[in-house]
């Protein structure tokens, strides 16, 4: 089939990549002509696994362009994907300026032939009939003398409304894991009211649904729920939000455990073997992060405002996880008592492991209230030391490796739960440090080969 994808962020470049992988015509269209052009020569903007193999092998094939010209790219899709970003406002409301741009194009050149647009960014409930709204004003705007100047008439245009279908079809993807997530997924959800563009839908993802490209092709076909548009909307954020709140609430238990004795790794292992429950997102540590859960939490809160009610579950959600970012500058404080003019380390700078995504890590947190208390601050990450990337990271020297970073430092934290973090050489790292003290802000070393390595180590709830 013929895809547009409007939007080369993490989704839309990850999506449009993994469409063309599987044998559809794809064409990505993004605005920041460096960038394009980056992508053309087969590289990827973003530190993904995966994604700069599978692009470049879509490349070759000749199965993916890339543009700047949304003109082409509504010309030659069938299913058309926003998938812009829609960050958050001071208010907690999602900025979708982006996304009403994008939809005002599409229509402004809708040219003929039946159109699936598809909401693929995180946008906020009731967006669908809004981008339906927006995608006429734009054909408006091109076909001025059939429309009053009162606005926009769809029973003066009924040529046009019948060209396209607006559909909801939110995402799931980890960084770090989005390739792999792309086709291996839960479940595709899929909101509208049309069984013409579900049908389209449903050809595109087919051999995704049949496991065609699935790391085990033996399992079920992948569940795919057909919903109205706010549903599917309402799925999305319901999703992130449940899973920020379930860390939330290990955290919280840790913090109790830290206070009578109890190890809050075992506490997660016991009640995540009730199936109720599950073992996932029950790590206890220093918060959670990123691009999604912040934003997708206090857009679902806002809107809650909106309609008259108030998401106390929530709040207390994003209450708890603000605290939890200042756990591992309380235990720093017990273990060197003044930090002015003590050195610390960061191990991980990234929100999370496998990405070189900064945005709303609590390491940013963590640089800027040490900064504040007069601690020299290092730094270690296998990405951003590795990219040289700076953008953020006022008051931090990031160092080059893992030994470097403990050179002359009092303690150390290991922030973002890198693999490689786990095969350090740690006796050498605590023989270089003024003060061999190891606070694990993720629950990920063993505290027993942390000791004999010469650390006084420090987790979370243990």
């Amino acid at each position: 089939m013929r895809v547009c994808v409007i939007g080369t962020g993490y989704v839309g470049l990850v999506t449009g990549a993994c469409l063309a992988h599987i044998g559809h015509n794809v064409i990505c269209v993004d605005n920041n002509e460096e960038k394009v052009k980056l992508m053309k020569s087969g590289q990827s903007p973003i530190f993904e696994p995966g994604l700069s193999e599978i692009m470049q092998s879509a490349i070759q094939s000749g199965n993916i362009e890339f543009t700047s010209d949304i003109s082409a790219g509504v010309s030659h899709g069938e299913i058309l994907f926003i998938a812009v970003g829609t960050p958050p406002l001071p208010t907690g409301e999602s900025d979708t300026r982006y996304v009403e741009a994008v939809a005002r194009s599409i229509g402004a050149n809708l040219n003929g032939g039946y159109k699936v647009i598809v909401n693929k960014s995180t946008v906020p409930i009731g967006s669908g009939d809004w981008v339906r709204m927006l995608v006429m004003d734009g054909i408006a705007e091109r076909q001025k003398t059939l429309v009053p100047a009162g606005g926009v008439s769809e029973e003066k245009l009924p040529e046009y409304t019948s060209q396209f279908d607006v559909l909801s079809n939110p995402e799931f993807l980890r960084e770090g894991s989005a390739v792999y997530d792309t086709f291996n997924p839960d479940r595709i959800v899929l909101g509208g009211n049309s069984p013409r563009a579900i049908g389209m839908m449903k050809e595109l993802y087919a051999p995704i649904v049949e496991r065609q490209f699935a790391e085990n092709k033996s399992l079920p076909q992948v569940p795919v729920l057909a919903t109205d548009l706010s549903s599917a909307e309402m799925i999305k954020y319901a999703a992130n939000a449940f899973l920020a709140t379930k860390i939330s609430f290990i955290n919280e238990v840790a913090n109790i455990c830290d206070r009578v004795g109890a190890d809050i790794t075992q506490v997660a292992k016991g009640i995540g073997l009730d199936s109720r429950i599950g073992n996932k997102f029950l790590q206890a540590g220093i918060g959670w992060g990123g691009s999604c859960f912040p934003k997708d939490v206090s857009a679902l809160v806002h809107t809650a405002d909106d309609y008259g009610y108030e998401a106390q579950l929530l709040k207390a959600a994003v209450s708890v996880n603000e605290r939890q970012r200042l756990i591992a500058l309380e235990k720093l404080q017990q273990a060197l008592k003044i930090l002015k003019g003590k050195t610390v380390g960061l191990l991980g700078l990234t929100f999370k492991p496998d990405t070189d995504d900064l945005r709303d890590a609590p390491a940013l947190n963590l640089i800027e209230q040490l900064n504040r208390l007069g601690a020299k601050v290092k730094a270690y990450d296998p990405i951003i030391s590795q990219t040289g990337m700076r953008h953020g990271l006022s008051g931090v020297l990031v160092e080059t490796d893992a030994e470097r970073l403990a050179d002359g430092c009092d303690a150390l934290v290991l922030v973002t739960e890198w693999q490689q973090f786990s095969n350090l050489d740690y006796a050498k790292m605590a023989k270089l440090m003024c003060h061999p003290v190891m606070i694990d802000g993720r629950n990920f070393l063993d505290p027993e080969t942390m000791v004999r390595a010469g650390f006084q180590y420090v987790g979370v709830g243990r």
